[in-house]
C-alpha cells in the first residue's frame, strides 16, 4: 500500500542490504503468511539483479488467515514488530502495519487479515498470480514495473508467470 513509485528512479538497484534484511524477516514468518505485492513477483521470478523496474522492495506486503493472525501478532511481537499507524487504519479492520529497525534499515509489513488463494514457489506461499494482478489499482500500486506487466501478458496467454525471465527482463 505504500506511494507510487518514482520513474525517474525505475532503473535504480535497490539497496541489497536492506533486500537482504526484509528477506530474513520475510522467511521468519513465511510459515504463517502468503506473500504479496513485489516480493511475491521477487520470489516467482527466476535469481535476478535487484533493479527498482523489475518489482517492488518498498514494503513486504503478507496475507494471513484470519484464524492465524493471533499467532502472526505474537511471532511479530516476539521479533521486535510494533504496531505502526498508516493512513489506512480508518479505513480498514483488515490491515495492520507493522515495523522494525534492524541494522539501520527500517522494516515494514503491511499485513491484510483474510482469505487469499495461494501458489507455493519454493520454499514460500505467494498469492497465486491473477489474483495477485486484480490487487493492483486497490490493496497494491506499483502496476507498471516490468513482474507486473509480463505476468498480465503471460497469464492473457494461458502461460503461468511463475520461474519465467520475463518477470525481470527489461523490453527493449
Amino acid at each position: 500500500m505504500g506511494d507510487p513509485r518514482n520513474p525517474k528512479r525505475a532503473g535504480e538497484p535497490w539497496n541489497l542490504d536492506r533486500v537482504r534484511i526484509s528477506e530474513a524477516e520475510l522467511r521468519a514468518l513465511a510459515p504463517l503468511v502468503i506473500i504479496s505485492g513485489g516480493w511475491a513477483w521477487h520470489f516467482m521470478a527466476p535469481p535476478h539483479e535487484e533493479l527498482k523496474i523489475f518489482h517492488d522492495h518498498k514494503d513486504v506486503d503478507l496475507f494471513v488467515e484470519p484464524e492465524r493472525f493471533p499467532e502472526l501478532v505474537q511471532l511479530l511481537t516476539e521479533r521486535g514488530f510494533h504496531r505502526i499507524w498508516s493512513r489506512f487504519d480508518a479505513t480498514s479492520t483488515h490491515f495492520y502495519r507493522y515495523a522494525k529497525y534492524v541494522e539501520d534499515a527500517k522494516v515494514i509489513l503491511d499485513v491484510f487479515v483474510r482469505h487469499v488463494p495461494s501458489v507455493q514457489v519454493g520454499d514460500i506461499r505467494v498469492v497465486e498470480p491473477a489474483t495477485l494482478l486484480s490487487f493492483y489499482g486497490d490493496i497494491h500500486s506499483t502496476d507498471d514495473c516490468v513482474s507486473v506487466l509480463a505476468a498480465k501478458r503471460l497469464l492473457a496467454r494461458g502461460e503461468s508467470p511463475i520461474g519465467r525471465p520475463e518477470l525481470v527482463t527489461r523490453l527493449r
